[in-house]
C-alpha cells in the first residue's frame, strides 16, 4: 500500500536501492546489469516494502562502477534497463528528473527513483568528449554523478588510493561539465583532497550522498570534519549511511548512526546533513545462509581492488537493527529521544535533500 502524503513524512534516501534480495536475477536484469550490481529485481515485494518504509524518494546505483565490461555502453544499457523498469512500474515508480518530481512522487503515493551513478569513469577519457558525455547522461536523467568509487581513477582518488591527489585536471573539466548540466556533483568515496578540491572548485554546491564522521569512526570512507563543513558552508548536502563504516569494529548499531548523524549536524549545520543509507528497504530474511556466502563477497571485492577498510566477513554490509521496513520510522523515533524537534527531523529524513535539489537541478 502506497503511504498517505497527508500523514506520511517525506523521506529521501540519497544513496540506497530498491531490489528484493532474497529473489533470484529478473531475466531482463540479468541480461543487462553488471552482475556487481544490486539492482537485479525490483519486483511486488520491493516495491511493497519501500511504500511500507513510508519512503519518498531514492538515488539508485545505475551505470558502470567496476568490473571488465565497457563502461560507456554499459552505462546506456542500464538506463535503458531501468527506463523499462520504471515504465513497466509506472502506477508505483515515478523517474526523477526534478525536484518538483519529488514533491509529486510524495502527493501521488509513488516511489521517486533519481538515477545515480557511483563512478565518473563512463565519462571517457578524451577531454573532448566530457561535455558531450555529460550532456547525454543528463539528458537521459541521470541527476547525480559521483566523481570517483574507492579506487583512483582519471578525475581523481578514491578514499582507498593511498596516494590521496587531488582533483585532476580531467576532473577538473568533469565537474564544470555536471555543473553545466545541473548534475549533482557526489563525493562520497572521493578520497580526502579529491573531495576538498571538488568542493572548492566546483561552481555549484557538491554532495556527500552516503557517508560518515571520521571524527567519530576513524576509517576512510568517513568524512573528516573539514570536508563536511566545507561542503555545508558552500549550501552542499551530507547523507549519512546505514554501513559497519560508522563503528571501528565493524558492529554498527542504529545507535551509531544516530551519534554520526548529530555529529555531522553539529558540524554543518541542521540544514545540511540528511540519510544516505547505501541500502533498500528489503531485509534480507535468512541472515544465517547470507553470512556464509559473505566470505566470497568479501573476498571478490578486496581481489577487484574495491574493498574499503571495515570491509569483513565476520560483519554484516549494513546495520542489524536499523533495516527492513521499520528502518526509518526507528530513526526517527531515536531523534526524538536523542531531544530533535519534529522540525529538524523532517529535514533530516528528507527536506534538506529536496531543498539541495533545488539548488541544483532547477535552471536559474
Amino acid at each position: 500500500m502506497s503511504p498517505d502524503p497527508t500523514t506520511t513524512p517525506l523521506i529521501v534516501n540519497a544513496l540506497g536501492q530498491l531490489d528484493n534480495p532474497n529473489a533470484p536475477a529478473s531475466q531482463e536484469a540479468a541480461a543487462h546489469l553488471n552482475p556487481s550490481s544490486d539492482q537485479l529485481t525490483v519486483d511486488a515485494r520491493a516495491i511493497a516494502d519501500a511504500h511500507a518504509s513510508g519512503l519518498t524518494a531514492v538515488n539508485i546505483t545505475l551505470g558502470y562502477t567496476m568490473g571488465d565490461l565497457p563502461p560507456y555502453e554499459h552505462t546506456m544499457d542500464e538506463i535503458a534497463v531501468w527506463d523499462r523498469i520504471v515504465e513497466r512500474h509506472h502506477e508505483d515508480l515515478l523517474k526523477v528528473r526534478t525536484a518538483d518530481d519529488i514533491r509529486r512522487a510524495h502527493r501521488e503515493g509513488r516511489l521517486g527513483v533519481i538515477y545515480g551513478f557511483q563512478n565518473a569513469v563512463a565519462v571517457g577519457e578524451d577531454p573532448d568528449l566530457i561535455d558531450t558525455r555529460v550532456a547525454t547522461f543528463a539528458g537521459a536523467g541521470v541527476r547525480v554523478i559521483q566523481l570517483t568509487y574507492n579506487q583512483a581513477n582519471h578525475l581523481g582518488d578514491g578514499s582507498m588510493a593511498p596516494a590521496n591527489r587531488g582533483l585532476t585536471p580531467f576532473g577538473h573539466q568533469v565537474v564544470e561539465a555536471l555543473n553545466d548540466h545541473r548534475v549533482m556533483v557526489d563525493l562520497s568515496h572521493s578520497g580526502e583532497n579529491t573531495c576538498l578540491d571538488a568542493a572548492r572548485t566546483s561552481r555549484r554546491p557538491v554532495s556527500i550522498n552516503h557517508t560518515g564522521c571520521r571524527a567519530v569512526a576513524d576509517l576512510p570512507r568517513n568524512k573528516t570534519d573539514e570536508e563536511l563543513r566545507l561542503v555545508a558552508s558552500r549550501g552542499g548536502f551530507v547523507g549519512i549511511y546505514f554501513m559497519p563504516f560508522l563503528n571501528v569494529t565493524g558492529h554498527a548499531t542504529a545507535a551509531d548512526v544516530v551519534d554520526h548523524i548529530v555529529h555531522a549536524v553539529n558540524v554543518c549545520g541542521e540544514d545540511h546533513v540528511g540519510i544516505g543509507t547505501d541500502g533498500g528497504t528489503t531485509a534480507i530474511d535468512d541472515l544465517d545462509a547470507y553470512r556464509a556466502q559473505l566470505a566470497d563477497h568479501v573476498a571478490a571485492r578486496q581481489a577487484a581492488g574495491v574493498g574499503a577498510a571495515g570491509e569483513r566477513a565476520d560483519t554484516y554490509p549494513f546495520v542489524v537493527d536499523l533495516r527492513g521496513v521499520d528502518q526509518f520510522r526507528d530513526l526517527i523515533r531515536l531523534l526524538e529521544k536523542r531531544g530533535y524537534t519534529s522540525d529538524r527531523i523532517e529535514k533530516i529524513m528528507g527536506r534538506n535533500f529536496l531543498d539541495y535539489a533545488d539548488r541544483i537541478w532547477t535552471a536559474a
